[in-house]
């Protein structure tokens, strides 16, 4: 396991060593050790897994609000994503600046509180695990919008398969809270 950050802080990129051979693929999605030693979060308290049909459809992009803030690991088990962090932390130099890197069963994205997520299915089906820090709470559940002008994310394929509440997230230049809901 290769843990590389990126221009975001506290965004990382976790290269995934495969092994392989006439029965199959073995990978290590998690290693307390690595992420200590890189100073990275090690307790997470819920795993979630999400399968995505159609290529284009996006997911995203979602964040919880403090007290409820989280960490995400996000890893793709099958198939392949554009996966996206978008820094909504204030005074954070790269504040609205996003960073995306393809997922595939060899890397896995660690995202740090006060970043929004979200993905597009590169493939037509995609199944991603989510490792998370925090509990759910569907009070703290916040979004901006995936086609928002002050973000201007460059997805690879046109966005397809939104869910209603993804497309009515507020845009942030309408939030006077500098904070999507």
């Amino acid at each position: 396991m290769e843990i590389i950050a990126t221009a975001i802080k506290g965004l990382h990129e976790i290269r995934l060593k495969v092994i392989g051979d006439a029965r199959g693929r073995f990978k290590r999605h998690f290693c307390e050790r690595a992420f200590a030693e890189a100073g990275l979060e090690t307790r997470f308290v819920q795993m979630n897994h999400a399968v995505t049909l159609g290529r284009g459809t996006i997911r995203g992009m979602h964040y919880q609000l403090a007290p409820a803030e989280e960490v995400k690991l996000v890893s793709c088990t099958y198939g392949r994503v554009f996966d996206v962090a978008v820094d909504l932390r204030p005074g954070s130099p790269t504040y609205r600046c996003w960073a995306a890197l393809e997922l595939d069963e060899s890397v896995a994205y660690y995202i740090p509180k006060g970043c929004a997520h979200g993905f597009q299915a590169l493939s037509e089906e995609a199944h991603l695990v989510y490792l998370h820090s925090a509990f759910y709470a569907p009070g703290a559940e916040a979004g901006v919008r995936h086609d928002d002008p002050a973000i201007r994310i460059a997805w690879p394929l046109p966005p397809a398969n939104l869910s209603a509440r993804d497309q009515n997230f507020p845009l942030l230049a309408l939030d006077p809270g500098n904070q999507a809901r």
